[in-house]
């Protein structure tokens, strides 16, 4: 039975069903199955399969976001009654999240803290036009693992090399790890500011907070 509502979970995710996907969370819930579990082999599998598919150009952005909402509908609904049972999800680490001041570009940014949360981050999503001071004030107060910033604009990704300057002149450099994305993000930019790693897609982003974290 537990096997079929997983399949449902899976689904419910890969067709981007929010409702379907927090109905089915809820009747698990009163099943008394163990959410953790509801979790890592229902709604990941779905998570990862939709990631596949985004990789290999058989599922598109709007599939993945729609993807992403349906699994952060279902935790809603779990992440309570794990706590209530006293069982956690592993969690890979702390991510501030933010669009760079200046910059007022969301969906990416909100996609790949979706799929961080899915895939068993803690995020700390700061929104957009988001001061460099704010970011690292967020940064030391939650002891933040990783800072992850977004630029869609060539005129406001400088500021994502003013966050990692700041980040050395307060002497959180050698804590934090440093994402960097967003449209005219290149590789040559990320060496050039010394981030720690840099992805096109949310997918890819959630890889490369795995293996910043030592967990990939």
């Amino acid at each position: 039975m537990s096997a079929e509502l997983f399949e449902k979970m899976a689904r419910s995710v890969l067709d981007g069903d929010s409702d379907e996907a927090e109905a089915l969370a809820k009747q698990a819930v009163e099943m008394g199955l163990d959410p953790l579990e509801c979790i890592t082999s229902g709604y990941v599998v779905g998570v990862n399969e939709v990631g596949e598919n985004f990789a290999c150009g058989q599922a598109f952005l709007p599939e993945l976001v729609m993807a992403g909402e349906a699994m952060k509908a279902a935790v809603a609904i779990l992440e309570p009654e794990m706590a209530k049972r006293g069982t956690a999800r592993q969690m890979y680490g702390k991510v501030v999240l933010a669009t760079v001041e200046g910059d007022i570009h969301e969906i990416g940014k909100t996609l790949v803290g979706t799929l961080l949360s899915a895939s068993g981050f803690e995020v700390i999503d700061l929104g957009v036009d988001v001061p460099t001071t704010r970011i690292i004030e967020k940064a030391r107060e939650v002891n933040a693992d990783i800072v992850a910033l977004s630029a869609l604009l060539t005129t406001t990704m400088v500021k994502q090399g003013e966050v990692i300057e700041a980040l050395e002149d307060v002497g959180l450099r050698g804590k934090v790890k440093v994402m960097v994305g967003g449209a005219p993000v290149t590789r040559e930019w990320v060496a050039r500011i010394g981030a720690d790693g840099y992805s096109e897609d949310a997918i890819g982003a959630v890889k490369v907070a795995k293996e910043l974290m030592g967990k990939a």
